[in-house]
C-alpha cells in the first residue's frame, strides 16, 4: 500500500511530505523520529474530539463528556483507526522492534496515528488538522453515546441486531500472516440481512473480531 493511500484516507495532502515521514518513523529507526509530532497530535486530538462532542450533545454533563471523550481517543480506538488507514505498512522501525512486531503492537499504532495528524497541523495549520480528525473518527463520533462506554463492539453489535429481530453475525478468519509469536489474524464480519461485510485486524482472534465488530456496528446503526 502505497503512502498516497495514507494520504486519501485522512483527505488532506502534504506540502511537505518529510513530516509524513517523520510521523511513521518510530524513535528505534533513528531520528527525526515521531515523539514530538505523537505529542503534537495529542493535544489537538483531544481538543477536536471535546468540541465536536461539546456540539453534538449540548444536554451532556460534564463527566458524561469526558467519558466520551476518553473512550474515543483510547489506545484501543486510536489503533483500531492507525490499522484502518494502514498505518503498520509504513512505520520505519528499528530492526528490534521489527523482529518483535512493533509493527502491529498497539501503542506504536496509537503513538503513530497521533504524530501523523500532529504533521498535518504542523503542514497545513489547525483547520487542515480538524478536518482530519474529523474524517479519521467520524463513525465513532457519530455513533457516540455514553450508554455504550462499558459495552465491547461485538456485545453492542448483538444487541443491535438483536433489537432488529435479525440474526447474530457470522465471523471467520480469511488471513493470518505473520510468525507464530508475531501473528496477526484479519476476521470478516458478515451480516448478510443488512448486507454488511467488514474485516478487523489484531495480534489475536478476539481483538480482530472486535475491530470487524466495531465497523458493523457504525455501518448497521445507520441501516
Amino acid at each position: 500500500m502505497a503512502r498516497s493511500s495514507i494520504v486519501e484516507a485522512i483527505g488532506y495532502r502534504f506540502h511537505n511530505i518529510e513530516l509524513l515521514q517523520q510521523a511513521l518513523t518510530h524513535r528505534s529507526y533513528g531520528a527525526p523520529h515521531n515523539e514530538r509530532l505523537e505529542f503534537l497530535g495529542d493535544g489537538i486530538l483531544n481538543g477536536v474530539i471535546a468540541e465536536e462532542l461539546f456540539r453534538n450533545f449540548p444536554r451532556m454533563a460534564e463527566g458524561e463528556l469526558s467519558r466520551l471523550r476518553a473512550g474515543i481517543v483510547s489506545q484501543n480506538s486510536l489503533c483500531e483507526c492507525a490499522r484502518a488507514l494502514g498505518l503498520g505498512e509504513h512505520l520505519l522501525l528499528g530492526e528490534g522492534e521489527l523482529k518483535s512486531g512493533g509493527a502491529q503492537r498497539s501503542s506504536i499504532l496509537a503513538d503513530a496515528l497521533e504524530a501523523v495528524i500532529g504533521a498535518v497541523l504542523l503542514d497545513g495549520g489547525h483547520a487542515a488538522a480538524r478536518a482530519a480528525i474529523v474524517k479519521i473518527f467520524g463513525a465513532r463520533l457519530a455513533t457516540a453515546d455514553t450508554a455504550t462506554l462499558d459495552k465491547d463492539p461485538k456485545t453492542l453489535l448483538q444487541e443491535l441486531l438483536q433489537g432488529k429481530r435479525l440474526p447474530l453475525p457470522q465471523y471467520s478468519i480469511t488471513a493470518t500472516r505473520g510468525a507464530a509469536h508475531d501473528r496477526v489474524f484479519r476476521i470478516e464480519c458478515v451480516i448478510r440481512e443488512l448486507g454488511i461485510r467488514t474485516e478487523g485486524e489484531g495480534p489475536s482472534r478476539r481483538s480482530a473480531e472486535q475491530a470487524a465488530a466495531r465497523r458493523a456496528y457504525e455501518l448497521a446503526v445507520r441501516s
